[in-house]
């Protein structure tokens, strides 16, 4: 419930603080005195936009600030998720718009962000204006009637759920079929490719080989004689190394019995002579085995030439490479054939998916079947006292071809406020005074079911007086004895009479401006206020005679 509102800086507002009881209590004022004002600065509460234009001029910032009772609400929950202090008999919600622009919001002062604000908001004042009737023009609002009154939170929240996995797993369909057939535009590029990598059966290190093997067979003829001239400075017997070396050894040889430290040197010595005598059978290996091949040389050249050419077509320096980009291949060709399976696999799911949701779609469709029929029986019931004794109202329910986020129903209400009329669309052929009693109609049934804790009512009453003003009233006086707070803003004294609590608007001059404020009347205020209503700018001894008389009559009625 709402406890108190704090308005300071906003448009024609200086500072304005009035305190709220419970039940049904109706704001009155002249046209332009500031009701309008005080509904947009409740709405800054609600998470609506900031204008900065409606900053008081010469203020650096505005400040509504409300508060709520709001121990039977259950809120704790949305509390405890956003980390903000519980508080049931007391709690703040403030939006501060600066000058530059700059908005803040707050929840028992904790700073939160508009969507948690808005979040909170719907869920402890419903503002009804004008421009909501305009809402009966949309399906969307029909249908969210009707699942309210059929109360299937639980099988709305579980079919959204499927649907939304539906939908994403038919964008994930989708995004594979054409990444699928992107793949499939590449699969023969990259089999052809693959197929001349492997057919080349590129091995490691296989192009250091070849290229040295081609460097020896090009010189062939330069090495074979170089080593044939190495061979022969070994051997040759004048001046041979081996035949100098082994005269060497003998020499000291010959001293070693007399000279004992030569026998070191004669060892080294024949060390010498072995390692000589191992390069020698190299260097003549070597020199048998060279041979010059030009089939050879050709068949290496040849392969050299298909390795450079790979190399260079795929942009690579290395046979290495060349082998990772084949399995790299290999791994996208591997992944085109498991693409195909998992388009399979997701196709199946996606049609397990839209089964699920269409047999909770057909759920939904079952309980706003039910809810439909309450709303017929219930709007009649409404109505009926309302003035239109032959209305006619039904709610007309069709399976679409195809499910959305609400589900496969379409839903248009059709009315008729005349003995043997057509029905027709509601909102294209009720009057304005028609569509408010619809309205309050459905807003009376929709705080039933949902229990809505205060609920403002913005003229209402637009396009009615009379009788039917008074039942009107008298629907909001019961709304507001059903735990409930209701706020009516209103220009008939047919309403205004009914309140328990009636507070007045107004404007006052100043010789530098104009200020808007609110104060809750005394029963003597209350009767010229009515009173002024009934007759006008001059009021007569028979208005307030009335207006006493109406008032009594509430009274009464009350006890």
């Amino acid at each position: 419930m709402l406890l108190s509102l704090f308005i300071q800086n906003y448009a024609l507002i200086d500072k304005l603080e009035i305190n709220f009881n419970p039940g049904f209590s109706v704001i009155t004022g002249e046209t332009g005195a500031g009701k309008s004002i005080i509904l947009g600065a409740i709405g800054l509460l609600l998470g609506q936009r900031a204008d900065t234009k409606f900053i008081k001029n010469g203020a650096n910032k505005c400040i509504v600030e409300a508060h709520f009772q709001i121990t039977s609400y259950h809120l704790e929950r949305f509390f405890n998720e956003n980390d903000i202090e519980y508080s049931a008999d007391d709690c703040i919600l403030r939006r501060e718009v600066s000058a530059n622009g700059k908005s803040r919001a707050f929840i028992n002062d904790t700073p939160v962000s508009l969507t948690q604000m808005k979040l909170i908001g719907e869920k402890l004042i419903d503002v009804h204006s004008q421009h909501q009737n305009l809402l009966l023009n949309r399906e969307s609002f029909q249908l969210t009637i009707l699942d309210i009154l059929s109360q299937n939170d639980n099988e709305l929240k579980a079919y959204q759920q499927t649907f939304t996995q539906y939908k994403q797993t038919s964008q994930e369909l989708k995004d594979l079929i054409n990444l699928s057939e992107k793949s499939k535009r590449e699969e023969d590029y990259l089999q052809y490719q693959l197929k001349q990598l492997e057919e080349a059966h590129l091995q490691a290190n296989e192009q250091a080989d070849l290229e040295q093997e081609a460097e020896t067979l090009s010189h062939a003829e330069e090495i074979k004689a170089n080593l044939y001239k190495s061979e022969q400075l070994i051997i040759d017997d004048e001046k041979g190394v081996l035949p100098t070396l082994k005269e060497c050894i003998q020499s000291i040889q010959n001293i070693v019995s007399v000279y004992p430290a030569s026998n070191e040197w004669q060892n080294r010595l024949n060390s010498c002579y072995i390692e000589i005598k191992d390069i020698l059978h190299d260097i003549s290996k070597a020199e048998e085995d060279i041979d010059f091949n030009p089939m050879k040389l050709d068949n290496i050249n040849e392969r050299l030439n298909l390795l450079y050419t790979l190399q260079q077509k795929h942009k690579v320096d290395s046979v290495e490479k060349l082998i990772d980009l084949a399995e790299n291949y290999r791994k996208q060709l591997a992944s085109i054939t498991s693409l195909e399976e998992h388009i399979e696999s997701v196709t199946k799911q996606k049609e397990e998916l839209y089964t699920q949701a269409m047999k909770l779609a057909n759920k939904l469709t079952e309980s706003r079947k039910k809810a439909a029929v309450q709303v017929e029986r219930q709007m009649k019931a409404f109505l009926v006292p309302l003035g239109m004794p032959n209305v006619q109202f039904n709610v007309a329910l069709e399976q679409r071809n195809a499910i959305d986020f609400s589900g496969i129903d379409n839903v248009t209400f059709l009315f008729s406020a005349n003995k043997n009329s057509p029905l027709q669309n509601l909102a294209s052929i009720a009057s304005g005074g028609e569509i408010a009693r619809v309205m309050l109609s459905l807003k009376a049934m929709i705080a039933g079911a949902v229990k809505l804790p205060t609920i403002i009512f913005d003229e209402i009453d637009t396009g009615v007086s009379g009788a039917i003003a008074e039942k009107m009233a008298l629907i909001m006086q019961s709304m507001g004895k059903q735990h409930r707070q209701v706020i009516s803003i209103t220009h008939l004294p047919q309403i205004a009479v009914k309140g328990a609590t009636h507070y007045k608007v107004y404007k006052q001059d100043t010789e530098t401006s104009t200020n808007s404020y609110i104060r809750l009347l005394t029963p003597e205020e209350r009767i010229q206020e009515i009173a002024h209503m009934l007759s006008g700018s001059t009021i007569t001894e028979a208005a307030i005679n009335n207006a006493k008389a109406l008032l009594q009559e509430n009274i009464a009625c009350n006890e």
